[in-house]
């Protein structure tokens, strides 16, 4: 089968490219900024990529177009095309489920590169789909739970937002029956607003936690709730739900309806943790199954991992393996990853840009620094925060922080008026000044963390750059 992928730099996008090629198909694909590293990475794989949207892709011979939810009506002259001659079209969480996961069609044929392995096999078994779900956290936790399977030797594939470091890559498919996915509540295309995470009928479903965000495509809390719900749904009953038992949304969100059993964590009766950030006990209705040594910071990554033990623990790997396995986990690029150290100033880069998401992160680093000073450098990029919906709590999810800078280019909100109470905070609209007024406010020792869920401009490196000199 020929794949034409419409969005196919985007991390999700890219990672079914991956595994459509692993599984034999021929693919190509289009996206308005074919840029590294997944440019590098797909064409790495045999994978032939063409700037922009023109309609006369339409005529690359594909079986199918799989579109991502970048792309919708009216500025796509492909999609357009696709639709005036009927040409066959599906959205890029359909073809992994009918595909990937739980396979409709199992004589795909093979296109496999040079010296891969033809893997068939791949394509026709259903996978044991363990899914995890949650506002914040998804992207960490999936990693933590695939490493633990992979450690414990059970080869997992998996499809994750991020780079795990102790794979180095975003996607994998294996010929193993398990297979972890971040299941995201975003919509699945233009024409299926949906959560993606419908699609993906998963047998362990790990709910972390619930908050109101994407306030682009969800009117209300309540909406997305209705969203969490539908993928109750899809839980088999002889599958598990594995939940964060701290988390009120979560628990309104099951007592809609459940059929399938349930394991909380954070809470008792379930998973709790007992000891430090650092070193600590795991406990299963308050008896003790292993014990968890690593360098991640943070009550939330605590939360985390109990969520990823819990759900191992349910495709058949004992909770002391699986804390044993953590110990070795190296976290995902991007979340509290430490980017350079000039003159003993420390930057880091993190993901974070939800304010429950900002205040969690800031106070790992806090617990950990000490009295150290942490300079944040806010970039309110996602698309909930350039409307403003929860401007009113940045403030508030920014207090461990000595000194706040936010950049304010392109935001439909009034970034002074919201700070305006801040002493130590200063707002910038020009990237350069940004980076100049941080530069002059460093000292040794500080610790800069810098949040975005973008590039950011490359302030990483500008930023070092400008420390150095």
């Amino acid at each position: 089968m020929h794949l034409h992928i419409l969005g196919i730099c985007g991390t999700f996008m890219g990672g079914i490219a991956a595994l459509a090629r692993s599984a034999g198909h021929r693919v190509t694909g289009c996206d308005a900024n074919v840029y590294p590293p997944m440019s590098d990475q797909l064409r790495a794989l045999g994978i032939d990529l063409i700037e922009g949207y023109d309609a006369g892709q339409a005529d690359i011979g594909a079986d199918v177009f799989v579109v991502g939810n970048t792309v919708s009506r009216g500025k796509y002259p492909l999609m357009e095309a696709i639709l005036d001659r009927g040409l066959p079209y599906v959205s890029g969480p359909q073809w992994l489920a009918e595909n990937i996961l739980h396979p409709q069609d199992v004589s795909a044929k093979t296109h496999a590169p040079k010296g891969a392995l033809c893997r068939s096999q791949q394509v026709q078994q259903n996978k044991w789909v363990l899914a995890v779900a949650g506002t914040h956290g998804k992207t960490t936790t999936a990693s933590m739970l695939a490493w633990i399977l992979e450690d414990a030797g059970l080869n997992p594939g998996f499809l994750i937002g991020g780079i795990p470091q102790n794979f180095a890559i975003s996607a994998r498919l294996t010929d193993s029956p398990f297979f972890v996915i971040e299941a995201d509540e975003y919509d699945t295309a233009f024409f299926d607003k949906r959560s993606k995470f419908v699609h993906y009928r998963p047998r362990t479903a790990l709910l972390n936690n619930l908050e109101y965000d994407h306030a682009d495509i969800f009117p209300d809390l309540a909406a997305i709730e209705t969203q969490f719900h539908h993928l109750v749904r899809t839980v088999p009953g002889n599958g598990k739900l594995v939940v964060n038992g701290r988390d009120g949304n979560l628990k309104r969100v099951l007592e809609r309806g459940c059929w399938s059993p349930v394991e909380n964590f954070g809470a008792m009766p379930g998973w709790t943790a007992a000891g430090s950030e650092a070193a600590f006990d795991v406990l299963l209705d308050g008896k003790p199954q292993g014990r968890v040594q690593w360098d991640l910071l943070g009550e939330h990554n605590r939360l985390n991992a109990l969520g990823a033990i819990a759900s191992a623990r349910h495709a058949g790997v004992s909770p002391e393996i699986a804390c044993l396995a953590l110990g070795r986990f190296q976290n995902v690029k991007r979340r509290m990853e430490v980017r350079g150290v000039v003159r003993g100033i420390t930057v880091y880069d993190d993901f974070a840009h939800h304010p429950t998401a900002i205040a969690t992160t800031l106070a790992g680093l806090r617990n950990k620094v000490g009295a150290a000073r942490i300079l944040a450098v806010l970039e309110p990029r996602s698309n909930t925060m350039k409307l403003g919906t929860l401007k009113a709590q940045l403030p508030g999810s920014l207090k461990d922080a000595d000194q706040v800078f936010v950049y304010s280019h392109d935001l439909g909100w009034d970034a002074g008026a919201v700070f305006a109470d801040g002493e130590n905070t200063q707002i910038h609209a020009d990237l350069g000044a940004l980076v100049d007024a941080v530069a002059k406010s460093v000292q040794p020792g500080d610790h800069v963390l810098v949040m975005s869920n973008g590039s950011f401009g490359g302030i990483h490196d500008k930023l070092l750059r400008a420390l150095a000199a």
